[in-house]
């Protein structure tokens, strides 16, 4: 599946689309790296950190988180953390130091390990995961000189980052879930993508599977064939009409501002910690000890 923050179906609990995804606001609001160093804060410490994380949200320094800033903020977020995350894995992945990965660069630091795969029960598999990774490193290298500078590595570490490569994404989202292989998802094949064989025995089918049927046969399935084909997969995973970061503000905003004045104080955020960061939360902590960061 793609990165939860690009999808719609996170911003909501499983199978109820009236219930907000807590993890989806605590990863949309501060990143997704450091979670392990929130787990371990205490509320109070957690509400010291969160005020001083509100004087940089608050760019206009006037006291007053206004929605512009939160999706500013929002969007700064999920950029650094792409940013960040391609940093450190083209400096281990480039392994002459030119500047670039090729794909036998990419190859040997990632499968290297799983070369003996080619001679096991596992050969299929491996050989699966090279030729997924291969086809995304292709399309990824835009210029077509066999080698990925940092712009072409980040959009094939991160391919729902990127306009150019989203259509890789469908593609290996209908992969993941068409079991079959026949290039199409079915009611089955969707419903055991959301509920795991292993939940299905241990009790009856729960009320959010039978609305997830529900949403596939009247929303999901729009040619009403009984399968997602490509189009409709994309529709799903990346709705052309759903702005995520104002969806997002918005709701911060509203489950926050206590007074109802369109706003966000500092005391309003504070109040509402676990909203923002939560024991989930991630690179939050890291923006706090890099003072220098800015917007």
């Amino acid at each position: 599946m793609i990165d939860p923050e690009l999808s719609e179906e996170a911003h909501f609990k499983e199978g109820d689309e009236h219930e907000h995804n807590t993890e989806y606001d605590h990863e949309a609001f501060v990143g997704k790296d450091q979670a392990r160093q929130f787990e371990e804060l205490t509320p109070e410490q957690s509400k010291e950190r969160l005020g001083k994380l509100y004087d940089k949200v608050d760019k206009s320094g006037d006291g007053k988180v206004t929605e512009e800033e939160l999706k500013d903020w929002i969007k700064f977020t999920q950029k650094r953390y792409v940013w960040e995350d391609s940093e450190k894995q083209m400096k281990q992945s480039d392994q002459n130091k030119d500047g670039h990965v090729t794909w036998d660069e990419y190859k040997n630091t990632t499968y290297g390990f799983m070369e003996d795969e080619e001679h096991s029960d596992g050969a299929s598999s491996y050989k699966d995961m090279v030729a997924r990774d291969q086809r995304r490193f292709t399309k990824a290298d835009k210029d077509k000189d066999s080698k990925l500078n940092s712009d072409e590595y980040t959009a094939f570490l991160h391919p729902e980052s990127d306009d150019e490569m989203k259509g890789i994404v469908v593609e290996e989202t209908l992969e993941d879930i068409d079991k079959d292989k026949d290039g199409k998802i079915s009611l089955d094949e969707y419903i055991g993508d959301l509920w795991p064989e292993e939940e299905r025995t241990k009790g009856e089918e729960p009320e959010w599977v039978k609305t997830e049927r529900e949403q596939f046969q009247q929303f999901r399935d729009t040619n009403k064939d009984g399968f997602m084909d490509k189009d409709e997969t994309s529709a799903w995973i990346m709705p052309d009409d759903f702005d995520h970061v104002t969806s997002e503000a918005k709701h911060l905003i509203q489950e926050s501002d206590a007074d109802s004045d369109g706003f966000i104080t500092k005391q309003e955020m504070v109040d509402k910690y676990d909203l923002y960061v939560g024991s989930q939360a991630t690179d939050f902590g890291e923006a706090l000890k890099n003072e220098h960061i800015e917007l």
